[in-house]
């Protein structure tokens, strides 16, 4: 089920609490790490997710209340966002309002900004680190078939998706999607998403910030079943009110 979120500005009902008085369960992991899956599994109450907040606050700043855009032009507002905001989404959920419940999930905080933010003005929060390599991200991309992950391409050869690749996968790991029979163009365009993704957000930088810290926990999605991550979690949850 979803709870209602009243935005920094809108009137919220008398029954509703400040976000950063509220405990919340935060999944942090950039795209392909598997939130989506686990959000079914727990079926805990939920928040309207990271792409409703962009698109609801965000995007409106900056006048794109309507309009359709690709994953890089939502990564470019975005940072724009963060230029401006460096606490990014984290900042929004701190001034916005919810009716308590427990576990109450979030979906999601990306890098180490919008972390450390929530870290110290969301105070009652616990942080879900779900992890996963660039490779099995890119898998993932590959297989979800969501439209919400289209990207322009101003080329789609061979040497535009080894470029892509610099710094991202390993040749090995390269060599290894090129044998996954996925015509270049639609592997270019999922590797594009997920090189800009780590662009904006240093995938290791949540582990920094939360590496250690009482209220984090962190699952490694390549290893764990998803019954393991929903139990790991559960517990977790559980200990909060121990």
């Amino acid at each position: 089920m979803t709870h209602s979120l009243y935005l920094p500005g809108e009137p919220a009902p008398p029954q509703t609490r400040p976000l950063s008085e509220l405990p919340l369960l935060i999944l942090v992991g950039l795209t392909g790490v598997g939130k989506s899956s686990l959000i079914q599994a727990l079926n805990y109450p939920t928040l309207p997710d990271r792409r409703e907040l962009v698109d609801r606050y965000v995007f409106p700043l900056y006048g794109y209340a309507q309009q359709p855009l690709d994953r890089s032009e939502r990564f470019a507002l975005t940072r724009r966002f963060r230029q401006e905001h460096p606490g990014g989404v984290a900042e929004i959920l701190a001034q916005s309002h919810a009716v308590p419940a427990w576990p109450l999930l979030f979906d999601g905080l990306r890098g180490a900004d919008e972390v450390r933010f929530a870290l110290e003005h969301l105070p009652n929060s616990r942080f879900v680190v779900l992890e996963a390599r660039e490779l099995t991200r890119l898998s993932r991309l590959l297989q979800r078939g969501d439209a919400f992950d289209r990207v322009r391409l101003e080329q789609n050869d061979l040497a535009t998706l080894r470029e892509l690749a610099q710094g991202v996968l390993s040749e090995a790991e390269l060599e290894e999607a090129l044998g996954w029979n996925v015509p270049i163009q639609e592997l270019t365009a999922k590797l594009k998403i997920v090189a800009e993704e780590g662009k904006n957000y240093d995938p290791a930088g949540s582990r920094r910030v939360l590496a250690g810290h009482p209220r984090a926990l962190f699952l490694d999605t390549e290893t764990l079943s998803l019954t393991a991550e929903a139990a790991a979690i559960r517990a977790f949850v559980d200990r909060v009110h121990a």
